[in-house]
This record gives structure tokens, C-alpha cells and sequence, in this order.
């Protein structure tokens, strides 16, 4: 048996202020998201990733303003509102 650090999944305050639903809703998608983390090992998260496409966020940039600030506010900062590194 391998010793795996458990996942959590944690929604930074604000990150759902767009979002176009009611709270049962809402509260169904979070769950959905945190259900679907549940059983994967950090191998198996990474394997199933999708790298961000640097020029699908310049085209947002013209196509979606609002979009694309959005995105880059989002991948910019950490749970907590501090900026973070991304590699």
C-alpha cells in the first residue's frame, strides 16, 4: 500500500461570482468537481491535464476582454488573493 497525500479541493472566495445559476446548482457543480478529484492520485490528475495554450488567451484577448482578464486574474493568484509563480 502506498502512503498518497490526500487531494482537497478548495474554491478560492470569489471564484464562482459569475457564476449564472442558482445555489443547488452551484452547490451540485462543486460537488461534481470535488467528486471527481476524489479517487485519482496526483500521477493520475497530471495525466489527465491539459496545458494552458498561451494563444487561446491572446485570441480571448481580442475575441473577450473581459474573458481573458478574467483567466489570467484566476491564474495569477492563489486561493488567498496573493500572486503566485506558475511553472
Amino acid at each position: 500500500m502506498t502512503n498518497q497525500k490526500k487531494i482537497t479541493i478548495e474554491f478560492a472566495p470569489g471564484a464562482f461570482d459569475s457564476f449564472d445559476g442558482t445555489q443547488e446548482e452551484l452547490d451540485a457543480f462543486q460537488k461534481e468537481v470535488i467528486d471527481m478529484f476524489a479517487n485519482l492520485t496526483p500521477e493520475e490528475i497530471q495525466a489527465r491535464s491539459t496545458a494552458v495554450d498561451v494563444d487561446y488567451i491572446e485570441d480571448l484577448m481580442t475575441d473577450d476582454p473581459e474573458a481573458a482578464e478574467q483567466l489570467i486574474r484566476a491564474l495569477g493568484s492563489g486561493p488567498d488573493g496573493a500572486d503566485r509563480n506558475l511553472q
